[in-house]
């Protein structure tokens, strides 16, 4: 009935997009290594913000196993890089801080293949601890498999722990991609995220949409996908600290850029 949906590579978890998540996982006995990386430029040097030339690098590290074909596991090293220009002090003083960011273990179960059923379903778990920090992460995966063309649509919900857990954050995330196959090598697409933050759980604090192209090539051991997304909209619920009405730069960057290299091991 999804003929094309039906054969999949050893390799089942290549990724057409950079931020959104398919509903494939690896095969049993099947491992991977990924390398992230993940900017986020620019915030603003305008009202209460302050930050000038803000760049933001997410660096993780990833090995992924298949413990069977319906469940895969994968542990993170994560770490942090923020550089910027402060310019809420006189004199303006430069900042660069790398953070170790801690340990993540995600859990991805496929409720539903998508080669066998009209929608592909996979619900996802990922816990991360930093010591002082902490976040637990949630996602619901769907998405399938057209000839050419396949899409994927991901509602995201997390809680984050800082400040030696004196503080809570919630972020609700929806997230879709599209992307079609040139060639057994080359796909292209269209990813479109919307992130949203809830300090304490009190109210909606902000909102940013994100919309941008991803490129993936794929060889017979390794893949490597590049998404870039500028942020078209955003809003700040509580006034306008950025001095932005319709970008959201306090919070968020006004660029993101990540490159996810896969190698199969």
């Amino acid at each position: 009935m999804f003929g094309a949906c039906a054969t999949l590579s050893s390799n089942a978890d290549e990724r057409r997009f950079g931020y959104v998540y398919e509903p494939e996982v690896l095969p049993k006995g099947g491992m991977e290594f990924e390398q992230w990386v993940t900017l986020g430029s620019q915030r603003t040097s305008a009202g209460e913000v302050g930050k000038e030339n803000y760049n933001r690098f997410e660096i993780r590290e990833e090995l992924e196993y298949g413990v069977s074909d319906r469940y895969s596991v994968s542990l993170y090293l994560n770490g942090v890089n923020e550089s910027y220009r402060d310019k809420t002090i006189t004199p303006f003083e430069d900042k660069s801080k790398f953070t170790f960011d801690g340990i993540s273990i995600e859990n991805r179960y496929m409720l539903l293949n998508p080669a066998d059923h009209a929608v592909g379903l996979t619900l996802y778990l990922e816990p991360r601890f930093a010591g002082d920090n902490a976040e637990l992460e949630q996602k619901i995966i769907l998405g399938q498999r057209h000839g050419d063309w396949k899409w994927a649509v991901n509602l995201t919900h997390a809680t984050e722990w800082g400040d030696n857990f004196h503080e809570t954050e919630g972020e609700v995330e929806i997230s879709a991609g599209i992307a079609r196959d040139l060639s057994p090598n080359w796909s292209i697409g269209l990813e479109v995220r919307d992130h949203n933050e809830i300090p304490e759980y009190e109210r909606w604090e902000n909102t940013a949409v994100f919309v941008g192209p991803v490129i993936n090539y794929r060889h017979e051991r390794w893949w490597a996908t590049l998404s870039v997304m500028p942020q078209v909209f955003g809003r700040n619920y509580t006034g306008e600290p950025d001095g932005y009405r319709n970008l959201e730069l306090e919070g968020h960057e006004r660029i993101s850029v990540r490159l996810l290299v896969g190698i199969s091991l």
